[in-house]
């Protein structure tokens, strides 16, 4: 009998997740199985009766967006959005986005914010894919982007995608016997996940995509048997290294999704190339290629079930398919409902329901790295009264998630210790950049690394620049008193410093004892009069006194 785990996050209730170590990153596993009804029911009760969820996809040739309302255990779609975009279309040869891109891609999300704009920031998840991972630019326009859509936007890893990609197709698929493989061809990368049910075997992001294919093999639009021969066999280079895995694991039934595959499968029922509907066979492929290359050139294409804002990228889309169908030795297709839009909703509905993948790859690393687990929770409670208190003069933009960062830094700001005592900030900082991270974003985890790092001894100011500019002061801020609570605590004893914290400004903090209490602990003395030199790099003066008697 199987594990009961939770329907909307996909995590095992009673067992941590099964991690693996690959190519130098953590892998996450995730686990879901089907709940019944009545225990969805149940869940639904922390919900309001309706609850509006929504999901925005920035994916690298169109943005989406769909908003829905969970509601007796179940996801009712209320509304999709779709625009092309063309972003993977606007990197230039430096991978800066040119001002066209950004352009389009704000005036999309505006429309979209019109109708988002105004639901909590809890109920909505937008997420930035492959353009954004590449882009040099990307802030710049990320400033522009949130500001329009109203509502913060993660930029997720490959591998991120990948889990998301796999929880939206197992969630909105039949269960069946075996594992089954899921490709998702994206405008600039292709997503291949192995599963067992709801279970993640392997999944790899790999580097190629439909538009940034089509630009480098048929960029004047020419569709000959030489271009598609070279598209082929770039995309084989990029499959081969999963291949032999792939292979020894097995599967028993293949899904595809993405935008690319699904008009791919229209193309081929609209022609008569495939006898079932909905899926995608080898052969009926092969015969769309024949027909690309007798078309000759983009300008003369014309297919039924061929859709106009498919027309610029299905060249390079058809190349990575034909590719992916030869060397994993694929036959048939069948195209999935769901994919990152809907992981991203459960993910998200998950949150919600404090069944939050986040928190199981915090206890992972905890447990990995053997944390001490008290001293980390002194730590927590010390930086969350330094944020309550600081509230009083400066309060961050989003409180709710200053109150999240700290929780993670204080879980995590040791986890160096496992490597070397000798730098171990340094050493801690480098894993959580690095690391596969279940359910966090690459800004979260950029946030995270820069507070870990700055949790001793010298400021580094350098790690802030790379942030987001609309969270930067507050994240510096933040560092600030994580770097407080950390020195408060350095005795590691059960005796919580007692203190009260006056920011006169964002400049100058104060903190007031009771008396005699430095006299007693001259380890939190000497550590605040060298603190005092540090803070001085991020421009503010700290200071302390005690009361006096009576």
């Amino acid at each position: 009998m199987g594990t009961q785990g939770c329907r909307s996050c996909g995590l095992i209730r009673d067992d941590c997740p099964a991690l693996k170590t690959r190519a130098g990153s953590l892998a996450y596993v995730p686990r879901v199985t089907t709940q019944p009804a009545d225990d969805a029911a149940r869940e639904s009760r922390s919900l309001e009766d309706q609850e509006t969820l929504a999901a925005v996809d920035l994916g690298s040739h169109s943005f989406h967006l769909i908003v829905t309302r969970f509601k007796g255990g179940q996801i009712h779609v209320l509304d999709r959005l779709r625009e092309r975009v063309s972003f993977a279309a606007g990197l230039d040869r430096d991978r800066n986005l040119n001002p066209e891109a950004i352009e389009r891609g704000v005036d999309c999300l505006r429309r979209f914010g019109q109708r988002v704009n105004q639901m909590p920031r809890a109920c909505v998840r937008a997420v930035g894919t492959n353009t954004l991972r590449q882009a040099r630019n990307g802030l710049a326009f990320l400033e522009q982007a949130e500001e329009a859509l109203g509502h913060p936007i993660e930029v997720i890893s490959g591998r991120e995608e990948a889990r998301l990609i796999y929880l939206g197709v197992a969630q909105t698929n039949p269960r069946v016997a075996g594992r089954r493989l899921v490709i998702d061809i994206g405008g600039g990368s292709t997503e291949c996940i192995l599963g067992d049910g709801f279970d993640i075997v392997d999944a790899d992001s790999l580097f190629m995509g439909c538009v940034s294919f089509t630009a480098r093999f048929f960029a004047d639009g020419c569709l000959d048997q030489a271009a598609f021969e070279r598209a082929e066999i770039a995309a084989e280079l990029e499959v081969q290294p999963i291949v032999r895995g792939y292979k020894k694991l097995g599967w028993e039934q293949v899904l595809g999704c993405s935008g690319t595959i699904h008009n791919i499968a229209a193309i081929l029922q609209a022609n008569g190339w495939v006898d079932e509907r909905d899926s995608i066979g080898v052969k009926g492929l092969r015969r769309l290629r024949r027909a690309l290359v007798a078309a000759g050139s983009l300008a003369m294409l014309t297919l039924p079930g061929l859709t106009e804002d498919r027309r610029p990228v299905i060249a390079g889309g058809v190349a990575i398919l034909l590719a992916l169908f030869q060397d994993l030795g694929i036959e048939q297709m069948v195209t999935s409902p769901g994919a990152l839009r809907e992981g991203a909703l459960y993910d998200l509905l998950g949150r919600i329901h404090h069944e939050d993948v986040r928190e199981r790859t915090i206890r992972w690393f905890q447990e990995h790295y053997h944390v001490d687990i008290e001293h980390s929770e002194r730590v927590e409670s010390t930086a969350l009264s330094l944020l309550r208190q600081a509230g009083v003069a400066w309060t961050p933009h989003d409180l709710a998630h200053a109150e999240q960062q700290l929780h993670w830094a204080s879980r995590l700001f040791e986890i160096g210790l496992a490597i070397n005592h000798t730098g171990h900030h340094k050493h801690g900082s480098y894993l959580v950049q690095n690391s596969y991270m279940a359910g966090f974003s690459r800004g979260e985890q950029q946030v995270l690394a820069a507070l870990i790092l700055n949790s001793r001894r010298k400021v580094h100011r350098e790690v802030f620049e790379s942030l987001d500019p609309l969270r930067r002061d507050d994240v510096l801020m933040l560092a600030v008193l994580f770097r407080l609570a950390v020195q408060l605590n350095r005795s590691r004893d059960s005796d919580l410093p007692r203190f009260v914290l006056r920011l006169k400004d964002r400049e100058r903090l104060r903190l007031v004892f009771p008396p005699g209490w430095l006299v007693e602990r001259p380890l939190t003395l000497a550590s605040l009069e060298e603190e005092t030199k540090h803070l001085a790099s991020f421009g503010i003066q700290l200071g302390w006194r005690e009361l006096d008697e009576g």
